[in-house]
């Protein structure tokens, strides 16, 4: 009880206004005064509950896990016979942190959905987690792939509107010959990973991806990404196995 309280008021604190103020500051000076945008909208795209469910849907998927739920914005709509959503703090119907949820688990997943702390190492860590419990025929979606500019993909956080550094991970994970990997143009980018031989490999010699220069993610992005539309998508999951 006393650490959920805690955990409430440092998140309360993380997006403060004049806590994120200084971040912002903070961000310019090391990076954000040089950096490039794309320019890319996600306005009259679909919503990540619509793909999700058209997924399950299509597949006959019967179980579904949720990493990060915050105010069951996702989790309240997918309809899935077996349904978890983790989450230390709120929503879902697991109370942990991914590291706790995956160390006890001993259920396999069709559809794993990965939206909980927008960091690198972490995301890293959750997609190699839920890689370890997916079913044969089954996919792993990420949001926020695409952040538009510097400061939405900053970290610590320094806005409202934000996506972490989640596409580091994901492009890390572009580079596994092992798993194929795409990003959907829609709700602030949806990586999508199927377990089964990467079909287009991203070709990229890092010893650490957590080091990727924004700039250089800008001038490449649709390439690194593997961006595809959502239909292009849903042709992919129809002909997945």
């Amino acid at each position: 009880m006393i650490k959920k309280y805690f955990n409430k008021k440092l998140q309360r604190l993380f997006i403060s206004k004049n806590f994120m103020k200084i971040l912002y500051f903070f961000h310019y000076i090391i990076g954000g005064r040089n950096a490039k945008d794309i320019n890319i909208s996600f306005d009259n795209r679909k919503k990540r509950s619509e793909i999700v469910q058209k997924i399950i849907d299509l597949k006959n998927y019967k179980s579904y896990l949720e990493i990060g739920t915050f105010k069951d914005d996702l989790f309240k709509y997918v309809k899935c016979e077996k349904k978890i959503g983790v989450d230390p703090v709120s929503g879902g119907n697991v109370r942990k942190t991914s590291d706790d949820f995956f160390k006890d688990n001993n259920h396999t997943f069709d559809f794993i959905f990965i939206d909980g702390l927008h960091h690198y190492a972490q995301v890293k860590k959750d997609i190699l987690n839920s890689l370890k419990f997916l079913n044969k025929g089954g996919i792993i979606m990420l949001h926020d792939c695409m952040p538009r500019n510097y400061y939405y993909q900053a970290v610590p956080r320094s806005q409202l509107n934000w996506n972490g550094d989640t596409w580091k991970a994901f492009l890390e994970v572009r580079t596994n010959k092992d798993v194929d990997t795409y990003c959907c143009y829609a709700d602030e980018g949806l990586g999508v990973i199927f377990n089964r031989k990467n079909k287009n490999p991203l070709e990229l010699n890092l010893q650490n991806f957590k080091k990727f220069k924004f700039n250089d993610y800008v001038n490449n992005y649709k390439e690194y990404l593997n961006l595809i539309e959502y239909d292009e998508l849903i042709k992919i999951v129809e002909k997945y196995e």
